[in-house]
C-alpha cells in the first residue's frame, strides 16, 4: 500500500451520505367533528414549528414507505407517492395528498418529504398567494 492511496480512502469513509429528504410523521386525516376526508393526511415535519416555515415545502413531494410480505420487481419495499398541498393551522403541520389514501395503520409512522422539485423565489411566492387569507 502506498500510504497516500491509503489516506484518501479514509477520506472517502469519512464523508457522510448526503439525505434529499426530510423526516416526517403521519398525524392523522384531515377531519371534523364527524367526517373524515381520507384523501387528505396531516403531516409533522422535522424542524417546522410554524405556518411560515411550511411555505418552502408547499408543492414537495412525499413517500410513504413501508414493507410488505411478497416481493414484487425484486424487492419488498414499496412506496405510496403524494404532494404537500396545503400548511394546516399555525404549528407546522402540513396537508399531502397521496395517489392512493394512506391505510390508517400508517399513522404515526414516517414518511420522506422530498426536496424536489425544487422553486426559486418567484414560483414560491406564487404559492403564497393560492392560501386563503
Amino acid at each position: 500500500f502506498n500510504f497516500k492511496e491509503r489516506m484518501v480512502k479514509v477520506e472517502k469513509a469519512k464523508k457522510a451520505p448526503v439525505r434529499l429528504w426530510v423526516r416526517g410523521r403521519f398525524v392523522g386525516f384531515r377531519r371534523g367533528k364527524s367526517v373524515t376526508h381520507e384523501n387528505q393526511a396531516l403531516l409533522t415535519l422535522e424542524g417546522v414549528k410554524t405556518t411560515d416555515e411550511t411555505n418552502y415545502y408547499l408543492g414537495k413531494r412525499v413517500a410513504y414507505v413501508y414493507k410488505a410480505h411478497t416481493l414484487k420487481k425484486n424487492t419488498k419495499y414499496r412506496a405510496v407517492w403524494g404532494k404537500v398541498i396545503k400548511a394546516h393551522g399555525g404549528n407546522g403541520v402540513v396537508r399531502a395528498k397521496f395517489r392512493k389514501n394512506l391505510p390508517p395503520r400508517a399513522m404515526g409512522g414516517p414518511v420522506r418529504i422530498m426536496l424536489y422539485p425544487q422553486h426559486d423565489q418567484n414560483e414560491n411566492s406564487f404559492f403564497l398567494l393560492l392560501r386563503h387569507p
